[in-house]
């Protein structure tokens, strides 16, 4: 059930498994295998405290620099898990989508994959999951250019609200929490148009244990946040109380710094 101030779109960039493998003398496999437990844990989490909208980065356009044993391995594993569990992500109601996915190097065995989950959940309503695969912000804004002047758009008639309308899921609201695990404070290209005005809270934690009550614990955090869009709160004197946050975002200016979540997890001092 949803809480006062709980945010209708959480992003996590998925950050952590080689660091958590390598402190164990394993391969880079097995942290990304042991990922997939997390995932599990962050989707019932969000849906149990009424996160409408759910992103997870799972693999980014730069991730292809990676030793093809490597790209291999998760582009298996990645279809694993998505015939895995497509069954139970169907009868909880969440609708499946996958940003990106452009590349021809994807193999068309997964792309097929993808394209029946989302067929398969197309009608559900009770949480929309995203999960970025191939994906790059960059490349999505470019696409979105292209588009709109293949409409024919006069440049003076370009709006922030015209432009989006040609990104991607345009229907997707703003992202108003990202979640970035293993201490990191990257961007890394993930949905730039979408996170202009999100917060962001980096917690130690090493995505393969990252688990429900870390996540519960990024959503407290967002909820102490005073989110002023470059205004001011009602107790200030001036301006609407927006402290909410999740409406559409478009024109607003950046937030004030983030705070970080008050926990720390023993593994958040090794990095490689």
């Amino acid at each position: 059930m949803s809480v006062r101030g709980t945010p209708r779109h959480v992003a996590c960039v998925m950050d952590g498994n080689g660091r958590w493998a390598a402190q164990r003398s394993l391969p880079r496999t097995s942290g990304h295998r042991a990922a997939e437990a997390a995932v599990i844990d962050v989707i019932e989490a969000a849906r149990s405290a009424g996160v409408g909208w759910l992103s997870l980065y799972a693999f980014s356009t730069e991730n292809w620099s990676r030793p093809s044993t490597e790209v291999g391995f998760l582009m298996q594993l990645v279809r694993r898990v998505v015939r895995k569990h497509a069954a139970l992500l169907h009868a909880r109601g969440i609708r499946c989508r996958f940003l990106g996915v452009g590349d021809p190097r994807v193999p068309g065995a997964l792309a097929r994959d993808f394209a029946d989950l989302m067929t398969l959940t197309r009608d559900n309503r009770g949480m929309t999951l995203t999960v970025a695969f191939d994906h790059g912000g960059r490349r999505d804004i470019v696409e979105a250019a292209r588009s709109l002047i293949r409409s024919g758009v006069p440049a003076d008639a370009v709006t922030e609200e015209s432009f989006a309308a040609h990104l991607p899921f345009p229907d997707t609201p703003d992202v108003d929490l990202v979640i970035r695990t293993s201490g990191e404070q990257r961007i890394s290209n993930f949905m730039l148009w979408q996170v202009a005005y999100a917060e962001w809270v980096f917690p130690q934690v090493l995505w393969p244990d990252f688990r429900a009550a870390h996540f519960l614990d990024c959503l407290h955090a967002y909820q102490r946040r005073e989110r002023r869009f470059g205004g001011v709160l009602p107790a200030q004197g001036q301006g609407p109380d927006r402290s909410r946050g999740g409406g559409p975002g478009r024109g607003r200016n950046p937030h004030p710094a983030p705070e970080q979540p008050s926990y720390q997890h023993q593994n958040g001092a090794d990095r490689t």
